[in-house]
């Protein structure tokens, strides 16, 4: 009766899927009773684990109000107190935040506004340059703008062309992109551009540096830059931001995942102050885009009092400490197995990628299989095995993690 996303049907009871039942802290419990330890943070919108009596209970005083009303024309109280306390914190200039459900949502209204700001410019453009390797939703245009895999070809007829610079494995420097602003600056809208981690591309990383000087080369021609911080964002490269490493500040910026603690869907775009203001006016230059359930209360209300235990409980300073703990442990107990290729890390984002003699070999899901038997809950990118845990994850659970790691690249390798 129900149909998983990225799931082969045909085959789902045969992998033995986990049926999570309940949870408590940084653990899944299935129908079963086994528990599984979260560490890919529930497809990476986890941040301080499940059942947290704060973000319950903020949840809880929400409802006594209002679970939900409309944004369209009209406002609610959370969400704006949300934007305040958002807007000294985002790298953005003069932020404004428009709200929606889910990161590919927030992509898909980034990409539409770059387009608009330049027709209500009264110069249009059309033209977006993007990544290999990138991975941004998959609504039509965030599904444009990311490269292939994950059975995007079949889509090919849907997606509007784009711009592709390399992705970061063979341009670390992002030199290919630079060139191609400034070839192509008086017909692009917008540089879309995962800050520091192409996360669903198999954690492929390149140097914080690479996007400052992208930043000054859309600055330098005048381009739109859009930064998709959505699995990047609130903490998990060990800033609250990613392109705050990168003293980068784009005109648009996409936050998701994360934002509510992994409690409730919740995406946002945010716009710089020029590109606001160049909506406002006559009636056609309005953005005629909004949705049912943006800028829901209950959200908003739990990502405000998630924001606030971010400082509260200095979850930054865990994610430093955890991230040198797993980057030790990664480099003690498992580079050098010729089992692994790479291993790439930034924060609490890490993929560890395997040398799989064939396609028909399949390791990274068997690892992840091996590891869910022990009880560690991962899900692969293809070959390469995702480490993504809670940013409250604790010394312990590091170590259970690299351990159970470690044991099934043994077990599926081995002759």
């Amino acid at each position: 009766m129900v149909w998983h996303g990225f799931t082969q049907m045909a085959t789902y009871a045969g992998n033995c899927p986990v049926i999570v039942d309940r949870a408590e802290g940084h653990y899944l419990i299935d129908v079963e009773g086994r528990r599984y330890l979260d560490a890919i943070s529930s497809l990476w919108v986890n941040t301080l684990g499940h059942r947290v009596a704060e973000l319950d209970q903020a949840i809880i005083d929400q409802l006594g109000r209002v679970a939900h009303s409309t944004m369209l024309g009209n406002g609610n109280t959370v969400v704006i107190e949300l934007a305040e306390a958002l807007a000294p914190l985002v790298p953005v200039t003069d932020p404004h935040f428009l709200f929606a459900a889910d990161g590919a949502a927030a992509v898909e209204q980034a990409v539409k506004l770059a387009f608009q700001y330049w027709v209500n410019r009264g110069t249009p453009r059309s033209t977006y340059l993007a990544f290999g390797q990138a991975y941004h939703g998959d609504t039509v245009g965030s599904l444009s703008v990311g490269a292939g895999g994950f059975g995007t070809d079949l889509f090919d007829p849907l997606r509007f062309p784009v711009l592709r610079a390399p992705g970061f494995t063979a341009d670390p420097e992002l030199a290919a992109a630079c060139a191609l602003i400034e070839a192509h600056k008086r017909e692009l809208a917008a540089v879309i551009v995962e800050p520091l981690v192409q996360g669903a591309g198999g954690v492929q990383t390149a140097p914080a540096r690479s996007f400052h000087r992208l930043g000054k080369a859309c600055r330098d021609n005048d381009v739109l830059l859009i930064a998709d911080e959505v699995a990047t964002g609130f903490g998990r490269t060990g800033s609250l931001f990613a392109s705050e490493q990168c003293d980068l500040w784009p005109d648009l910026l996409c936050l998701g995942k994360g934002i509510t603690g992994g409690y409730l869907p919740m995406s946002a775009t945010v716009a710089t102050g020029q590109v606001f203001d160049a909506f406002l006016g006559a009636p056609e230059r309005t953005f005629f885009h909004g949705h049912s359930y943006g800028g829901n209360a209950l959200a908003a209300a739990v990502a405000l009092r998630h924001l606030q235990l971010l400082d509260e409980w200095k979850v930054l300073d865990n994610v430093a400490a955890r991230a040198t703990q797993l980057a030790d442990l990664l480099e003690r107990r498992i580079v050098g197995d010729p089992a692994v290729t790479a291993i790439r890390q930034r924060g609490l984002m890490c993929g560890v990628e395997l040398a799989t003699p064939h396609a028909d070999s399949r390791w990274g899901s068997r690892v992840a299989q091996a590891c869910t038997r022990r009880g560690v809950l991962i899900r692969p990118l293809g070959e390469v095995v995702v480490l993504m845990p809670p940013l409250t994850v604790t010394d312990d659970e590091i170590r259970l993690i690299v351990d159970v790691l470690q044991e099934a690249i043994a077990e599926v390798s081995r002759p």
